[in-house]
Order: C-alpha cells, then structure tokens, then sequence
C-alpha cells in the first residue's frame, strides 16, 4: 500500500493467529469489540464543511407594506491551504465578530476596564432584551455596545450598519456620562460625611512617572560625565589649543 500503515487494522486479526499458534495466555478482553465495531476502513479525508456567514436583516419589499426578515448568506472563497493545514478545524466566525473589532479599535481603552466573565448558569443571556442598552445584572461595557448594535441591525427595517453603531454608542456615552455623574456625586456625599480618600489611580500613576523620570534624569547625568571625562582624557593637554 505504499506510503500507507494497515498495520492497526490487522491487530484483532494478529490476536487470535498469535492464541491460535499455541502462545500462552488468554485472548483479550477487547478482540470482540473490535470484532462488533471495527475500525474505519476509510483512508481518504474529506476537507472540513465550510461555515458561512448568516446574516438577518429587515428588509422592506416593496408592494408589502410590513417589513420581511431577509437571512443574508456570505460565502467566501476558499483560500488554497497547505498539506499541513488542510484538515484543520474551519474557523467559525459570527457577525459580532466584526462588530467587536471595529467597537474596540475605536475603543481600545474600554478593554482596559475589569469584567466578569463567570455568570451563575451560563445562561444569562436568555434573560437580557437588547431593545435597550442596559440590562439588569450586566455591567455596562463594550459587549452591551456589540449586542445593541446586533439587535438593531436584525429587527429595525432598513437599518445600515454605520446607522446603528451610531445609535448604540450614543446610548452608551449617555449611560457611561450618567455613571461618572453618580460615582461623583457619591464621592461628595462621602467627603462631606467625614470620609477620606487616598490618592486616585490617576495620581498614583503620575507619581510613579515622575519617579522613572529622576532616576532617568540622574542617570543621563552620571552619563552625561563619564562621556566628558572620556573626551578630555583622549584629547590630552598637548592636544588643548592655547587660548
């Protein structure tokens, strides 16, 4: 068979040739196993199915007046792989995928912000109706923008993709604005009961900063007088031009 190895496949029949022969011992337990569900005989892969992209929309067509869900279909063409890779998993992609990108490219400081990523069930999603941006017991964050925009591009009729990242960042800048209005007012409130804060992140940073920077500034010094020491000992008081 070539480059081919049936060597696996002839192992229940090398068994019992091997007990028919006289060999002691007891034929294995798994011989009839093998016997009831055999290998696969098939030696050609197939490549993996390709998953397309699914798209809904509400579309309005005309003569009716009520607007139709329209399930768009993207197929893209398949790019020749190599021998190594050509039986690898198809990556599976999703349209918030590309709605995520673009949200934290424009974004890219909200993934500096914590989240939580256990939920008690796994199923908290059954519980959330992105018709609006909040939702009880989710933390307002990038994703709350993703699954907006989503909801709006699959249930308003004509609804263009640049229209609802609009609409979903502008509902997120207005709840985002109304948190640090409260985190203020309760920092305030707290301040005028007699509570005391530390320094803020903000604060800690620059001092921290402004610590590099002497050290930095005190090392550029120091070397600063080891390269003049250098210089005028090369040059030598016989190399010194009279004044």
């Amino acid at each position: 068979m070539g480059k081919y190895n049936l060597t696996a496949l002839q192992v229940r029949k090398t068994a019992i040739d091997s007990i028919a022969a006289g060999n002691k011992g007891d034929l294995p337990r798994w011989v009839n196993v093998v016997g009831d569900i055999p290998p696969a005989q098939i030696l050609v892969r197939e490549r993996p199915q390709q998953h397309p992209l699914v798209r809904q929309r509400m579309k309005t067509i005309p003569g009716n007046p009520t607007p139709q869900p329209v399930f768009q279909v993207q197929t893209k063409r398949v790019k020749p792989k190599k021998a190594s890779r050509m039986f690898l998993p198809v990556e599976i992609k999703y349209e918030e995928d590309e709605l995520r990108k673009k949200f934290f490219r424009d974004h890219p400081w909200e993934l500096a912000r914590p989240r939580i990523l256990v939920e008690s069930s796994g199923k908290d999603f059954e519980r959330y109706n992105w018709s609006r941006m909040q939702q009880p017991g989710k933390k307002l964050d990038g994703e709350s923008v993703v699954q907006r925009q989503l909801w709006l591009l699959n249930n308003i009729p004509d609804m263009t993709k640049s229209r609802a990242y609009d609409i979903a960042r502008r509902e997120f800048y207005r709840l985002r604005l109304q948190e640090d209005i409260e985190r203020r007012v309760a920092v305030e409130e707290a301040e005028a009961t007699g509570a005391v804060f530390g320094p803020s992140r903000l604060e800690i940073g620059m001092e921290l900063e402004n610590q590099q920077f002497e050290a930095w500034k005190s090392w550029a010094k120091t070397e600063a007088q080891i390269v003049d020491q250098a210089s005028t000992s090369e040059d030598g008081p016989e190399n010194q031009s009279l004044p």
